[in-house]
């Protein structure tokens, strides 16, 4: 599974984020990895996708996944790391990305989205 990519694209709606954890799931088990790197997983692209869903107006979502030999990146559209305050739900968003930056490898945030990386061996 060297260098496979897999591209996910949704509604901007909560109710497509379950998709998403359930892809994502089955992308780790893929990989090889365990049931607690797979719930870390899936805790932080649901948190991304969440995070996307309130701070953008764009009807879709894009996730990508590429699995390389040693790790898997996904990119998740329109997340940002910069909450406004004025956001009614600001701390939870904050608090989401606690969590994503504590739960994946390397977390970095760019003009397209975010991009969290696990590494597996």
């Amino acid at each position: 599974m060297n260098n496979d990519s897999i591209q996910l694209k949704v509604p901007s709606k909560p109710d497509y984020i379950s998709l998403v954890r359930l892809t994502a799931s089955s992308i780790g088990h893929r990989c090889g990895l365990n049931i607690d790197e797979i719930e870390d997983i899936k805790v932080s692209i649901g948190e991304a996708c969440i995070n996307s869903l309130s701070l953008t107006e764009k009807e879709t979502i894009f996730i990508d996944f590429n699995i390389d030999e040693d790790r898997l990146l996904i990119k998740v559209s329109d997340t940002r790391k910069i909450i406004p305050e004025k956001l009614e739900e600001s701390k939870d968003r904050e608090l989401g990305i606690l969590i994503i930056t504590s739960l994946m490898d390397e977390v970095v945030f760019n003009d397209i989205g975010i991009e969290m990386t696990k590494y597996f061996e």
